[in-house]
């Protein structure tokens, strides 16, 4: 046997509800669809990164590993090569060269090839991984 709505309550309710929902979505549903958003995101580029490792012209599949040999040349440089002739200048009485250098986002640069951001950190702070 089905109950009828004869006062309109519950039209009222489940529209009331609809409102409520559009106004102040359910967080743990929004995050969920925001997780498989930044997901989907992460596994197309594994795909594409799979893809260009994979190819046999240097053009593309090498142009990750020059960049890192750049970035790491640039950070030898910058934090190891400069400081010591500078030093090795001063120590022998020498005038200081006009040394170029790099800035100071090396690190930064770094951080973000190596895949070290806070990312990780806030996921686990969420609660959001094992």
């Amino acid at each position: 046997m089905e109950i009828k709505d004869i006062t309109g309550i519950g039209s009222v309710a489940d529209l009331a509800t609809t409102v409520i929902g559009k106004i102040w979505p359910d967080k743990s549903e929004q995050e969920k669809q925001e997780m498989a958003n930044t997901f989907a995101i992460i596994q197309g580029q594994l795909q594409v990164n799979q893809t260009e490792a994979a190819n046999p012209s240097v053009f593309v599949a090498g142009w990750r590993p020059s960049i890192g040999w750049v970035c790491s040349l640039a950070l030898l440089y910058q934090f190891v090569l400069r400081p010591l002739i500078e030093f090795a200048y001063l120590a022998a009485g020498h005038p200081l060269p006009s040394m170029p250098g790099i800035d100071n986002n090396l690190w930064e640069l770094l951080a973000g090839m190596l895949g070290l951001g806070g990312l990780r950190t806030f996921e686990k702070a969420k609660k959001v991984t094992r």
